[in-house]
């Protein structure tokens, strides 16, 4: 038995996570669960030093739980201490939608001088195929791969607010940079979940992450289109999306909304489309999906001023309520939310924005007009705004006190469902 097996399976590794953020820490916390000591790793001091004093940042992460469980730092010469390193970092996009692996490469150049032999580096990061291969493997020049030390890529596959799968429940693809490589990819990780899918090569397991949420892209990009010409047509999408879902076969549902939000769904198509282009061809599918995707907060707004007019209210100096700020319900996550963009939109349109999100208090976001903050759904409230705009449905936003006291509801997720041929003034379905 390998030396860095034997650790594993008498749980005396020490795990590094680097990055501390919506994977990285709850990562870590399910780790201290199987009773692992884990180092955090992080450049953002502010980060650290919240998991040092066990303040929670980051919704159903309880810090207090793991109380000396958890070490975080920011000084990367303690990965000489851990036995396995995880990388959890972020993989943005600069301009003209080009992968930024600046993250990846920054943390990879901080933990060379700290290698130390019988470890293993695990790449959990959304990337192109290649980059394990070319920003791992090829970078570690005094250590031979697969026998000194070990490298695999085994993307995250988490679903925040999803009630029904918990993290170990969801099967792992696991690849390896060799096979043993992957043989001790698979004992680390075959403690944490329940069932491993093992890919022949990193750069395949880094397609099938991708594949996985243009998949979804390209699905929501439909349904969004599909609900377009819906409205041309004076149908109900989501009846429709009821209907086609009682085929037992050959069609899956997906909801229309107003955007894509998320740290991966508005992204990761790029890195592929981007790769792709490297080796010479131009995908189109994947390109439309995302054209589609991001024209939605303009359509949005482009009805509500539409609608506006038919009631003689001017959109300029209108007051405007946006229900939901976190770019899917019930998470506290606000990245690429499209809610960001329909405000902006009607800002420059000269409509006056409220918000309110029980989940988000404070805005990411620089208002034209001011620092916005979550406001009550009091009576009072609700009463002086023109019209208010569901973008994210929380399940525990209070929708009876918003239908009851809100003059106009520009509904963009379907939270206040119609019967058939039935309407309800106040609501707007977009």
């Amino acid at each position: 038995m390998h030396e860095l097996e034997k650790k594993i399976r008498a749980r005396k590794a020490v795990i590094g996570v680097i990055g501390l953020g919506y994977v990285g820490l709850p990562l870590a916390s399910n780790f201290t669960r199987k009773g692992y000591r884990v180092i955090g790793f992080d450049i953002d001091k502010a980060k650290v030093k919240k998991v040092n004093k066990q303040i929670n940042y980051i919704k159903n992460v309880d810090l207090k739980k793991y109380k000396k469980k958890i070490l975080a730092t920011s000084k990367f010469n303690k990965i000489s201490l851990c036995d396995i390193i995880i990388i959890t970092v972020p993989t943005p996009l600069k301009k003209n939608f080009i992968p930024d692996l600046s993250f990846i490469k920054n943390s990879v150049k901080s933990i060379l001088p700290f290698l130390k032999k019988n470890q293993l580096i695990s790449l959990e990061s959304t990337s192109y195929p290649g980059t394990t291969e070319d920003e791992i493997t090829k970078k570690i020049k005094n250590k031979h791969v697969g026998k000194d030390i070990f490298v695999c890529y085994s993307p995250e596959r988490e679903d925040p607010g999803n009630r029904y799968f918990k993290t170990k429940d969801i099967p792992k693809v696991i690849s390896g940079q060799t096979s043993n490589c992957l043989k001790i990819g698979k004992i680390f990780y075959g403690i944490f979940f329940k069932s491993l899918v093992a890919v022949s090569s990193t750069k395949t397991a880094e397609f099938t992450k991708l594949l996985e949420n243009i998949y979804r892209s390209v699905n929501i990009g439909l349904v969004n289109e599909m609900k377009i010409i819906s409205k041309f047509m004076n149908i109900n999408i989501h009846e429709a999306i009821r209907a086609a879902s009682t085929k037992p076969f050959g069609f899956r549902p997906f909801d229309p909304g107003p955007g894509m939000g998320g740290h991966c769904i508005p992204i990761d198509p790029f890195y592929m489309s981007w790769k792709s282009k490297q080796l010479g061809y131009d995908p189109q599918f994947i390109k439309q999906a995302g054209n589609i995707n991001t024209i939605m907060p303009k359509w949005i707004v482009s009805n509500v001023e539409k609608n506006f007019k038919l009631k003689k209210i001017n959109i300029r100096n209108s007051k405007l309520l946006i229900i939901g700020i976190a770019y899917k319900k019930n998470i506290d996550d606000d990245r690429e939310s499209p809610a960001y963009e329909i405000i902006k939109i009607l800002e420059k349109k000269g409509a006056k924005i409220s918000y309110h999100d029980p989940l988000i208090k404070k805005l990411n976001f620089k208002s034209i007009t001011k620092n916005l903050k979550s406001i009550s759904l009091r009576q009072k409230n609700l009463k002086k705004f023109d019209a208010s705009i569901i973008v994210t449905d929380h399940d525990i936003i209070n929708y009876s006190h918003i239908h009851k006291y809100s003059k106009i509801i520009f509904d963009c997720r379907n939270r206040f469902k119609t019967k058939p041929n039935k309407t309800d003034d106040k609501i707007i379905k977009l």
